[in-house]
């Protein structure tokens, strides 16, 4: 997942709730949905941020030998100014990025 093409805003939004469920119309299924999505989005930046700062990882345990290392800072700094990943879902749900389907629904059908 590429977290830099994404057009979610850094900081809180209001946002119009009606609006925001008129898909599924029901705010709290909209909640549930958009909470899944961000623990998704949580676990891959995660895993991405994970893999990347363990390239610096050193082999022993001595405290002495550990040093900071700038490009590990900045890779950190990066990650930490990326969009939250509730803000990032909801605006995938907005632009109609997110699948989801409700079971119950389907067998009433």
């Amino acid at each position: 997942m590429d977290f830099k093409k994404t057009n979610a805003p850094t900081n809180t939004v209001t946002r119009d709730l009606m609006e925001l469920c008129k898909d599924t119309g029901n705010i709290y299924e909209t909640v549930a949905i958009l909470g899944k999505r961000a623990n998704q989005v949580s676990i891959a930046m995660k895993e991405e941020l994970t893999r990347k700062l363990q390239e610096f990882g050193s082999s022993q345990d001595n405290l002495e030998e550990i040093f900071e290392n700038e490009e590990q800072i900045q890779i950190s700094r990066y990650y930490e100014r990326l969009p939250k990943p509730t803000l990032i879902a909801t605006q995938e749900f907005i632009e109609g990025k997110v699948y989801y389907r409700n079971p119950s629904k389907e067998r009433e059908l």
